[in-house]
């Protein structure tokens, strides 16, 4: 779609399709830099001539968002408060590269050998299939569901969780490890377990590889100064509650996909593949490059709860809980590669119902 448009002999934009607004601060490698990010048009859609900016006016928005961040990045500067250690569940896409807590530029870590694990570990638990490639198949990072390097509220937090463990996991029905779980998400989520199918059974992570370990390292050291074995307030607030849970057969794909148009399309396309927003894109949600049919977030209820409480992030909390659950009936009835060992799940529980890509039995 052609987004300049001449009004009036004056060149405009769209700002509804036009990716500039938001400016984000981010701490990253070392340094503050400006993110160019999806456009929160409501603030500009009562001009006159309703969604379209001035290419003029915009040029001089994108000099002043650059000016600011410039003075900012001469201080200690925090653009929002924190909920806790998180950042809040309120706050826009203009925080989405904001970390509470940065291993690459925090004073405390040296250049010791743990120090090099944890900042390897966020680097993995950021960018997964560039640092991670041997086991991210998928174009899907830890960062798409855990947010904010795990530090977001209401998006599956990861703060303080590491002192959890071990804990019993019911869809394999025994004790899990902290690299137990991170295992399962490279297999699942980042879609390790395609390579098995590939005939690369070598591919396949264990609790020992140094992926794996570096993971446990950064996510440990999140949880530095939490108590060992108490369940932290914020850990499973990204659940619908039960009383709210439309039955799976009732719910509508058709319905889903046209909430998807509606309110999903400018970060993650009509595709689903995700659109490139500076050197930034969503993950695939769904396709060969998406997390397999054995992942949590291939449960429709699941999902489901990730959607209410995240997104849309230019307005995130903003859908309905039968929103999200449609939205997440659509999105989990597309393809993804398959897990090949799903018969090995649920052999001591009940299958969830939500398990829509699981043969009932």
């Amino acid at each position: 779609m052609e987004v300049n448009m001449s009004i009036d002999g004056d060149q405009f934009i769209d700002v509804e399709k036009f990716w500039f607004v938001h400016c984000s601060l981010v701490r990253y490698s070392g340094i503050i830099r400006t993110e160019f990010l999806a456009a929160d048009y409501a603030n500009y859609a009562n001009g006159p001539h309703g969604n379209l900016m001035t290419r003029p006016y915009a040029l001089i928005l994108v000099l002043l968002l650059l000016v600011g961040a410039a003075v900012c990045s001469c201080s200690r500067y925090q653009p929002f408060k924190l909920n806790g250690p998180l950042v809040s569940s309120a706050t826009t896409m203009v925080t989405a590269w904001y970390f509470p807590k940065n291993p690459l530029t925090d004073p405390t870590l040296d250049d010791s050998k743990l120090s090099k694990e944890i900042k390897w570990g966020f680097r993995i638990f950021t960018d997964t299939p560039h640092e991670a490639p041997q086991f991210s198949p998928s174009k899907v990072s830890c960062n798409n569901c855990h947010l904010n390097g795990g530090q977001r509220e209401r998006s599956l937090p990861l703060v303080g969780v590491a002192g959890m463990f071990p804990e019993y996991n019911r869809r394999s029905g025994r004790l899990y490890s902290l690299g137990d779980r991170i295992v399962d998400c490279f297999v699942r989520s980042e879609n390790a377990a395609g390579a098995t199918e590939a005939g690369d059974g070598e591919a396949l992570p264990s609790t020992t590889s140094k992926e794996v370990l570096a993971v446990s390292a950064y996510l440990t050291w999140l949880a530095r100064g939490s108590e060992v074995g108490k369940n932290p307030a914020w850990r499973g607030q990204n659940v619908i509650a039960s009383s709210n849970l439309i039955p799976i057969e009732k719910l509508d794909a058709r319905k889903g996909e046209a909430l998807f148009m509606e309110h999903c399309t400018n970060c993650h396309g009509e595709d689903g593949q995700g659109v490139a927003i500076g050197d930034k894109k969503a993950g695939p949600l769904w396709g060969p490059d998406s997390w397999n049919d054995g992942a949590g977030a291939a449960r429709v209820y699941t999902l489901a709860g990730i959607i209410r409480y995240s997104m849309p992030y230019l307005n995130p909390g903003s859908l309905t809980d039968e929103e999200a659950q449609q939205l997440a009936a659509f999105i989990n009835s597309k393809p993804r590669p398959s897990y090949p060992f799903k018969q090995q799940d649920y052999r001591t529980e009940k299958l969830p119902v939500d398990s829509v890509y699981y043969t009932r039995r």
